[in-house]
């Protein structure tokens, strides 16, 4: 059984890559312990998909990816909330606006990994990283959220959380557009210290891996 479960989408909205897949994919490569799977950006099929993951592979750490390009670091995220509200389709055309990830759950979840120490540690090695507080309203956050709700209720020993990783250069220069990006071997490499990181470090305190939002 894999000790880290890595995932990254498949490209969305036609585009040729998506860096998070690529990034999550060699990462688990590189390690023995990890196996990598990719999820449909589609909001019907994700969650199944990651579900299926952890009850097939029984990780101990369960690390999500995904694309954000507007950033230009990578972003361990702290808080999902229970929100889809999407501004645009999926790869199939559905485009929920202002539901729940899970009715009847909790308001918000913790990523239950050491984010912090984890940003610290990818800057130390010369990627630009920082935490980051808001994961969005869109298929990022509803499988960042549905990770910690099923760890929270089916699996309370496994830890996990949600990274942004920039688009790769690639994807910045096939948009015809100027934009941050950062090359997926360097994403790939803040991903392998942030596993390390949490495999080694305490989750950081705040409040057990879930709370409810008080604003």
């Amino acid at each position: 059984m894999a000790t880290v479960l890595v995932t990254g989408f498949a490209p969305f909205g036609g585009g040729p890559v998506n860096p998070s897949w690529r990034a999550a994919s060699l990462l688990a490569a590189q390690r023995d312990d990890a196996v990598a799977v990719e999820l449909p950006c589609e909001y019907a099929a994700s969650l199944p998909a990651l579900w299926g993951a952890i009850e097939e592979h029984r990780p101990s750490l369960v690390v999500c990816v995904g694309q954000a390009g507007s950033r230009s670091e990578v972003t361990p995220e702290r808080v999902a909330i229970n929100l889809i509200d999407a501004g645009i389709p999926d790869n199939v055309g559905a485009q929920p606006v202002g539901v729940p990830v899970v009715p009847g759950g909790p308001a918000a979840y913790f990523a239950t990994l050491p984010v912090e120490e984890c940003v610290a540690a990818i800057r130390s090695a010369g990627v630009p990283a920082s935490v980051s507080n808001n994961a969005g309203a869109v298929g990022c956050n509803q499988v960042f959220y549905g990770l910690m709700h099923v760890l929270a209720t089916k699996f309370p020993g496994v830890r996990g959380g949600f990274v942004h990783v920039p688009f790769s250069p690639e994807q910045v220069a096939a948009s015809g557009k100027a934009g941050p990006s950062l090359g997926v071997d360097r994403s790939a490499e803040a991903l392998a210290i942030l596993v390390e990181t949490a495999l080694k470090a305490e989750a950081d305190n705040l409040g057990g891996g879930s709370a409810r939002s008080q604003t």
